[in-house]
């Protein structure tokens, strides 16, 4: 099986994360041109990248892995890859896209890499804040991260990633199953505590999601006409929503 491996602090590793909101009804359809875009993005320096489709919500991430640029070097990559980013667009709104660095994580196996594979369950905690200094809520979200990792049941590995431009901290936490997540989740021990810890940090907001993930680097990829495809998928998805249409 193959497996994405980032590790806890590479400093010569950057991490771009990609999030889309389908405006299409059958989502494996937008899943497959995400797909064909990450195997382009092998072509502009991809170390490994993933798909990660949220199971409750609506959203889809792309997570690459890059070796590290300078600022002018990574604006022009930004460039290039919304670029070859039409197809996907066309059957999904781009939320947001930028850079992060990890700096610190841990794994049941005392490895020092997180890793995980297509079918594999992974919660995201995102903070934003409107410090410019984010290396107090880094330590602050790492001591929470390291002092509770042991005690939670089912927790494979994590990673904590800080944020390059935007002032935001991610948290990566990667699950033996979707009980334990919801284990985990459903507990409100951990929310009424880390909250208030985390207030006095300006935070404007905290996201989290469970998603599974149904891509990574290597996995197989069925080669279709690029263009004759996406095309053919744009015209049944509109067929399907004026049939429903005149169904209603």
């Amino acid at each position: 099986m193959v497996t994405c491996c980032i590790d806890f602090s590479n400093k010569d590793l950057e991490i771009s994360f990609f999030v889309f909101k389908p405006t299409v009804v059958i989502v494996d359809r937008l899943i497959h041109e995400i797909k064909q875009f990450s195997s382009r993005a092998e072509n502009l320096g991809c170390v490994q990248s993933s798909i990660l489709k949220s199971i409750h919500g609506n959203m889809i991430i792309w997570f690459g892995a890059w070796q590290k640029r300078s600022y002018d070097e990574k604006d022009k990559l930004t460039a290039d890859l919304l670029s070859i980013l039409i197809h996907v667009t066309r059957m999904a709104v781009l939320v947001e896209h930028y850079f992060l660095n990890a700096y610190a994580g841990e794994s049941r196996d005392g490895s020092s890499t997180i890793n995980f594979s297509t079918g594999d369950i992974i919660s995201m905690n995102s903070i934003l804040t409107n410090i410019k200094d984010l290396n107090d809520l880094c330590y602050a979200i790492l001591a929470i991260f390291r002092s509770r990792f042991s005690q939670i049941q089912g927790k494979n590995s994590g990673l904590c990633l800080k944020g390059q431009k935007l002032p935001n901290v991610v948290c990566i936490h990667v699950w033996k199953s979707l009980q334990f997540c919801y284990s985990w989740i459903l507990n409100p021990d951990y929310r009424n505590w880390m909250i208030p810890y985390l207030e006095r940090f300006s935070i404007n907001m905290m996201k989290y999601d469970i998603f599974r993930v149904v891509y990574v680097s290597g996995d197989n990829i069925v080669n279709l006409p690029y263009d004759y495809n996406v095309h053919e998928m744009l015209e049944n998805e509109e067929e399907s929503r004026h049939g429903h249409v005149m169904q209603n």
